[in-house]
Order: structure tokens, then sequence, then C-alpha cells
């Protein structure tokens, strides 16, 4: 296997840091990613004078303001963020709970925007995360409409609870169910008492594609008192309002 550049070990260390839910110190870093505390440190050094990473008062690093500015500006030139970004907070201030913006990049799902709700999902997932493609509903949604910008992961299926579909044959099945509604839905299979529905967005221009999903998650009695199918209807709405403006109708 050829060494690493530095360029990428920089972007390990960054993120390494994302992963973690805490400031981290040079020698776990270097740890957990396979390098001398001297590399680490030169590493984290230039990264701080860029603003991508910085110290808490006990030395330890974190993320820094210049990640932010990165993904904000990445995001703002996103033109299905700008499009559904009035449609997320409009359904998240109607229901009480979060809406989310999801999309396939590079083969993974990842959230592009979220408008909070007011209970525990406020941080769950974050901007930014990537969402595992068989135990969520916008997986199983690209899996179904997104003519194969993202595949169902090979080998082992993991479990992320009692719930998850590790079973191939019943992930086959969830598929078939969004692709026949129009919608798809999971309940605790990524994370225990979290449920999620989702629409695919789908343009016009060419017919069909998919460039986005949209998803409200709620706690699962809370879903269940909302209605799968209603809230499917919903965010079917939702999904074409979003299409509409992306496509300037």
């Amino acid at each position: 296997m050829p060494a690493q550049s530095t360029v990428e070990k920089a972007v390990d260390v960054l993120f390494h840091l994302h992963a973690e839910p805490h400031a981290c110190g040079v020698t776990a870093i270097g740890r957990r990613l396979g390098l001398s505390k001297s590399s680490t440190h030169r590493l984290l050094t230039a990264l701080s004078r860029r603003g991508l990473v910085e110290k808490d008062d006990h030395g330890r690093y974190r993320p820094g303001i210049g990640l932010v500015a990165l993904g904000v500006g990445a995001l703002d030139r996103e033109p299905i963020v700008a499009a559904a970004r009035p449609v997320l907070e409009a359904e998240s201030e109607a229901l009480g709970e979060t809406v989310f913006l999801v999309a396939a990049r590079a083969g993974r799902i990842i959230v592009l925007d979220k408008s909070e709700g007011e209970g525990f999902l406020r941080a769950a997932p974050r901007v930014g995360s990537t969402v595992p493609i068989h135990a969520t509903a916008v997986g199983k949604l690209y899996l179904a409409f997104g003519g194969g910008s993202v595949e169902a992961p090979t080998g082992e299926l993991a479990r992320f609870s009692d719930e998850t579909l590790i079973d191939r044959a019943a992930l086959e099945a969830a598929v078939a169910l969004a692709a026949e509604r129009g919608f798809a839905e999971n309940s605790d299979e990524w994370i225990p008492g979290l449920s999620v529905i989702a629409a695919p967005i789908l343009s016009t221009l060419p017919a069909g594609r998919m460039l986005a999903a949209i998803a409200v998650a709620a706690p699962t009695p809370r879903m269940r008192s909302l209605g799968c199918g209603e809230m499917g209807r919903r965010m079917l709405a939702a999904a074409a309002r979003v299409a509409a403006r992306f496509e300037g109708s």
C-alpha cells in the first residue's frame, strides 16, 4: 500500500475530529490514525493556522470555525438546498418535528440541510452526516428511485438495532414497497426510538431523476400518532413543492 500524502493525513485528522463528540489530544489522535506524535502535532499546527481546527483550554483539538465557513460555502452552492429550505422550515413549523433534506453524493447518502423541531432530535443526525443505506427511509428511496446513484451494501449488513433489516430479502421487499407507495419509512431501524418518513424529490427534466429526498423524523410513538400514510402524503406534497422551486415553476 503506498504511503499517505501529507494532504491525506490532514484530511484524516479532520474527519476524525468531526466524528468525535469531544475534543481530542495530540497523542490520542496520533494513536487512532497510526501517526507519530510529532507528525500529528505538525498537521494540527498547520490546520490551526487556517482555522480548520482549534485548541480548547486543556490543549485538546476540535473542528475549527474555518470548517464551518467551508461547509456553509459548499451548501450555498447547492441549488437543491436553496430550493428546499423554505419547505423544510414550513413543514418543521407545522409539525413541530425535524425535517431533513438528504441526497446522494459520491455514492453516499448525506444530510444536506435540516430544520429542527422542538424535541430530542435537534442534534441527530447533523448536517454533513452520512446515513446508512439499508437502515434508513432515504436509503430505501435511493435503491428504489436513485437509478444506481447508490448501491446496496455488499457483504453482511450492519445491525444498528433489533429492527434493522439485515436480511436481504426483507430489504428488497421494503424497497419494492417504497417503489409502490412512492415514499419510504423506517421505524427504529437505525436509531432506536426514531422513526422517519421520506419522499423522493424527482425532476421533470429529465423525468423521474431523483434529486434528493425530504424526510420528517419523530419519536416513534409520535410518528404512530401522526400516521404513516398521512405523513407519506405530506412528504410527497412537500417534495413536489421543492422540485417545482428547483425547476423554477
